[in-house]
């Protein structure tokens, strides 16, 4: 469980720190074309949820996020050490993307969103290094349940 732990705060603070250099770096030039007409880095302040939805609803997403902050860290520490696997690696993930976003949150009122993608002349929503372990997570956590529901049932 100790590795776990270490692995948590790595990709907390990875995601602070991308965020922190966005901040000091980006916010004044606004954004910076990497690979053209596919990727930039651009700076977003985002006071909605995920993908910039239901903006200003920041009382609604302290409440919510301490729930399931409480559910994940529940689920990875808890009776048993909780769950094991690809399980225990998407839970992580989601919970270390929950309290990068949770950090912004509280301490700037709003989360700062950089890694934007064009596709076929469109662009994507703007997001950052937390969305993107909340979604790898999720994936894996779907994938981690299809899975499981596949497996022959056995009968004692």
């Amino acid at each position: 469980m100790y590795m776990v732990t270490i692995v948590i705060l790595l990709l907390i603070a990875a995601d602070q720190i991308s965020k922190w250099l966005v901040l000091n770096f980006l916010k004044d030039a606004g954004s910076v074309e990497i690979i053209p007409g596919f990727f930039r880095l651009l700076y977003v302040e985002n006071r909605g949820a995920a993908f910039g939805i239901l903006q200003d609803g920041r009382p609604l997403f302290i409440v919510v996020t301490l729930l399931v902050i409480g559910f994940l860290l529940y689920a990875i520490y808890g009776k048993n050490e909780g769950i094991r696997g690809m399980g225990r690696i998407a839970l992580v993930l989601i919970l270390s993307g929950a309290v990068g976003n949770f950090i912004d949150r509280l301490r700037l009122h709003y989360v700062v969103d950089f890694l934007s993608f064009r596709f076929f002349g469109h662009d994507f929503a703007v997001f950052n290094l937390a969305d993107t372990m909340i979604v790898i997570g999720t994936v894996l956590l779907m994938v981690q349940i299809f899975k499981m529901d596949r497996e022959p049932k056995r009968h004692v």
